[in-house]
């Protein structure tokens, strides 16, 4: 006998589903639920379902801007009950936005209580606070009972709710809008709705306008907590033309001088959506961690109005390179991302461009116009009905009275004595005896001239779609005095709505010193052994102790130098590298190959090592006695390969690279032979073979140096002592580049080196 508990259809009744097409329709319905109902703000109104659903809510509890608050509690209750069955602390999260001035341009709701703060405290329970419309959610509203927009059944079908609203105001432009979806997403910075009017005014005129065009009138973004953009015109442009981009938004910062050589930096607006609490504490986090060398200390004195104070390192830190630094390591500045993905017309997701935005936003206008004229029209025709149903009642009051007292049916014997339609005579039976006097017939008739004017105006407007567009320039041409940028005189800006964000360009500060500026400056000394090893010990030292190399091994170079110095090392084969002093290992150790560090070939060797100097010059040679000058700064390599600089050929190598300061050259050969001639025979290069310095018969270069014909040529020997002659004692070794020069004068060195 079957379990009567076992509910499994009999196989003839099974239905056989294809799981890949069900997951598909599934995941489809999901997702336009979550994009259309959830995510993506429709074109029109610039609001999402739970934004639209609480203005509704609220008006239909008339919290106009001039009445009484609400407790927001009440405000969620009646929409989550009504409209948003979706967990009341969604609704009041979207609630509490809507009123925070930091985090909306024009704020559509009007908090009493604590709504949280740009430090990013919450705000109070929803029992706490109170709540009303503002003026602009007003303006979103207007016209919504004059069938301006269709309504839809709620969620159980007991009542309706708004599709869209009637949006007297660019809401989506002004105010903004953030969202993700699945697969998609939306970005859409607050915008003045000064500009906006003006560019919407444009677009009216001139149709065939690009949204390139209308970033004369929307230069870019405009948010509610300041700050400065600081991209170029051609990269906004491009934005808002194809809807897609970002905006790179930096705080506002200014100089305050203490006196005795002593300022300190105050931060006085910060980039919109960054709180300022954590702002601090990244920076502070980063001073601890010792990223931030040239910062002394920040503090918060914010009040009503933001105020971040800044201490630098000393008085002699240059402020621009500091906030370069902290505007690459915090959140001081960000990038503010564009993507207008929209619901056009409510159903379809589009990128728009700022064009097709303003269009979209002007069409929604032109079809709530005509379907207010249109109900206006209806409500002027109703009542002319029962105004000429009064007049005759009034052109024979003494029959119509007699209907009234005598007839059974008034109502039947009005209508098929005087024509009236069944309106009429409803409204006749309906007539207070007190209007029964002589000064209410010529009221109304006064009223019916009114209406009829009316009416031939609309039908007037029906008919012109010029003149729907006139009065919709009227329309604007009021929400921008309503929130005008300038005052009367067209000069100062408006303390309330004028743009708050600013342009600006980007201080010319070499990335290399803010990179310099990162890392804190120590002496060291940098020791590279013959075999190749490399390290760094702490200050600067001519003492090197042979324990501190590898068995076998001994020191080749050292040189003195900073934690924030460059180093470059040329090797046989022509090619210079560049280390990091900051990166390179410590001296405690033996150190590291310095072929981990850079791709230097194995059959090549390091021949010098000497610290970075921009703007100066070195003069680099090769055995066989070519040469050339070339400045330091391009010898700098950004990778690991390196750069080529001296090209040599089979069996040839690179000799020398020494600074070259002075006007004059003097060159030894391996035949102890000195040649002496003037800097200006060298040719400079950026890379090549150079030209020859010295002519040889047997061997090569063993020396060379740049000297100043002033102070003239100085060697030294193995004992340290010093000698110099000057350029009048060196008359007989002076000569022209590329001859053989003459033997070394008594007392130079046996090594061949003007260095002993």
């Amino acid at each position: 006998m079957a379990d009567k508990s076992d509910t499994t259809p009999p196989d003839d009744a099974r239905e056989v589903v294809d799981l890949r097409e069900a997951l598909e329709e599934r995941y489809l319905s999901y997702a336009l639920s979550t994009i259309t109902q959830r995510a993506l703000p429709d074109a029109r109104d610039g609001l999402k379902p739970v934004h639209r659903r609480i203005l509704h809510g609220m008006r239909l509890l008339r919290l106009d801007p001039d009445g009484a608050y609400k407790k927001s509690a009440k405000i969620v209750g009646d929409v989550m009950g009504s409209f948003h069955p979706h967990g009341d602390q969604s609704i009041y999260d979207a609630l509490v936005r809507l009123a925070q001035d930091f985090s909306m341009r024009y704020p559509l709701a009007d908090g009493q209580g604590n709504f949280g703060n740009i430090d990013g405290d919450g705000a109070a329970a929803m029992r706490y606070t109170e709540t009303r419309m503002t003026d602009v959610a007003l303006r979103l509203l207007e016209g919504i009972t004059e069938d301006a927009v269709d309504f839809k059944p709620n969620y159980d079908g007991s009542t309706e709710e708004p599709i869209v609203l009637p949006a007297n105001f660019p809401n989506l432009l002004a105010n903004g809008s953030q969202g993700i979806a699945v697969g998609m997403a939306t970005s859409v910075p607050p915008h003045n709705v000064a500009e906006l009017c003006d560019a919407a005014l444009h677009l009216i005129m001139h149709p065939e306008a690009t949204s390139t065009a209308l970033t004369q009138f929307v230069p870019g973004p405009d948010f509610p907590t300041g700050g400065l953009i600081v991209d170029d015109h051609a990269s906004i442009a491009n934005a808002y033309e194809t809807g897609r981009g970002s905006f790179r938004v930096r705080a506002r910062w200014v100089r305050e001088d203490k006196g005795r050589g002593v300022y300190q930096i105050v931060v006085t607006e910060i980039p919109y959506g960054v709180q300022k609490s954590r702002l601090v504490e990244k920076i502070a986090e980063l001073l601890l961690a010792k990223k931030l060398p040239l910062l002394k200390d920040i503090r918060d004195e914010s009040a009503d109005d933001i105020r971040l104070v800044i201490e630098p390192r000393a008085g002699t830190v240059d402020p621009a390179i500091l906030m370069e630094q902290l505007f690459k390591l915090s959140e001081l500045e960000q990038r503010i991302p564009l993507n207008m993905n929209l619901l056009d017309k409510g159903v379809v997701p589009k990128v728009m461009s700022l064009k097709e935005a303003l269009v979209a936003w002007l069409e929604h206008r032109k079809d709530v116009l005509l379907r207010r004229t249109a109900h206006r029209l209806a409500e002027i025709a109703r009542r002319l009905e029962v105004l000429d149903g009064y007049i005759i009642a009034y052109l024979n009051l003494d029959e119509v009275i007699r209907i009234i007292r005598e007839e059974d049916d008034a109502k039947a014997s009005l209508m098929a004595t005087f024509s009236l339609s069944d309106n009429q005579a409803e409204a006749i039976l309906n007539m207070r005896l007190r209007s029964l006097r002589k000064l209410e017939e010529i009221e109304l008739r006064q009223e019916h001239k009114q209406l009829s004017e009316e009416k031939g105006h609309l039908e007037a407007l029906l008919a012109s779609d010029k003149k729907q567009w006139g009065e919709i320039t009227k329309q604007i041409g009021e929400l921008k005095k309503a929130y005008p940028k300038f005052l009367k005189d067209g000069v100062t800006k408006h303390p309330k709505w004028c743009r708050r964000t600013d342009f600006a360009t980007p201080n010319e500060v070499n990335l290399d010193d803010v990179a310099t500026a990162m890392i804190e400056r120590e002496p060291i000394t940098v020791i590279l052994s013959e075999k190749g090893w490399i390290r760094a010990i702490k200050g600067h030292t001519a003492d090197i102790d042979d324990k501190g190399f590898k068995t076998g091994d001994r020191l080749k170079l050292f040189v003195h130098a900073q934690t924030t110095d460059k180093l470059l090392l040329l090797t046989t084969g022509g090619k210079v590298f560049t280390l990091a002093g900051d990166r390179l290992p410590g001296g405690r150790s033996q150190g590291e190959p310095v072929r981990l560090m850079a791709d230097i070939e194995e059959s090549q060797e390091v021949i010098d090592i000497f610290v970075y100097r921009p703007g100066k010059k070195r003069l680099v040679a090769s055995r066989k006695g070519d040469g050339f000058l070339v400045a330091e700064d391009e010898l700098v390599a950004n990778t690991r390969k390196g750069k080529q600089v001296l090209n040599v050929g089979d069996g040839e190598e690179a000799k020398l690279i020494v600074p070259a300061e002075g006007d004059m050259v003097a060159v030894v050969g391996e035949n102890r032979k000195l040649l002496v001639f003037p800097l200006a025979q060298v040719v400079e290069m950026t890379r090549g073979k150079g030209v020859r310095l010295q002519r040889y018969k047997d061997g090569g270069l063993s020396d060379l140096k740049v000297f100043s014909k002033d102070t003239g040529l100085t060697w030294s020997d193995s004992s340290g002592r010093s000698f110099t002659r000057t350029v009048t004692e060196l008359t007989e070794w002076l000569g022209d580049r590329a001859t053989a020069g003459r033997q070394v004068p008594s007392g130079f060195p046996r090594n061949n080196r003007f260095v002993g």
